[in-house]
């Protein structure tokens, strides 16, 4: 609340500006009889297409700060929508740049930021009767590797699915020897583009 005006801010992952469109489209639809919804968009693997508006407000006071709180933060396939329910009482342009700034900042600082790393796919075949021990192995092994055990198939042999950093085939295909006598080895995938926790 910023002079009975109350703020509401959105933050949704996208991939491209038609999907940012839509999560704008259903947040007006969510909230028709707001005032303003004030966007901002950063989509790309380098940022590469960025887009904001004012919906209304005066020119400059709410898109463009929105999306350098974005760039400052170096964050990209996102929308930001900023609702905001009109209070009655005039912010002026510095009072609505910092209310709409603000929103965002605080938004991304509750929101859990991810990574895109290359990583590796990885699957370790292990026998049933060594699937607890093996798997709490890997589940230490990735968690101080930065790697991802994404989680088992069990049919004939239980199946470890990881995602793996690439630097740290080596490691884990000499620590997996190691930990059962030199009779497992990972099997090594393809390569993907992946989000993980930052």
């Amino acid at each position: 609340m910023v002079k009975k005006s109350r703020f509401i801010t959105l933050l949704h992952p996208v991939t491209t500006v038609a999907a940012a469109e839509a999560v704008i489209a259903r947040v007006r639809k969510e909230h028709w009889d707001a005032r303003h919804h004030c966007t901002a968009l950063v989509v790309g693997t380098h940022a590469d297409q960025q887009r904001s508006s004012d919906d209304g407000e005066p020119s400059g006071t709410a898109g463009i700060p929105m999306l350098e709180v974005l760039r400052h933060r170096h964050v990209t396939d996102v929308v930001a929508v900023v609702t905001r329910y009109f209070g009655g009482v005039l912010l002026g342009a510095g009072g609505l740049v910092r209310a709409y700034s603000n929103a965002v900042s605080e938004t991304l600082d509750l929101a859990p930021i991810l990574r895109r790393e290359v990583m590796v796919e990885v699957t370790v075949e292990v026998p049933h009767a060594e699937a607890g021990r093996i798997g709490n192995v890997l589940h230490e092994w990735c968690a101080t590797h930065g790697a991802v055990l994404e989680g088992a198939d069990y049919a004939a042999r239980a199946v470890f699915r990881l995602l793996v950093p690439p630097a740290q085939l080596v490691p884990l295909e000499a620590d997996l020897a190691s930990a059962s006598s030199g009779t497992l080895s990972p099997a090594v995938g393809d390569r993907r583009v992946v989000d993980v926790p930052a």
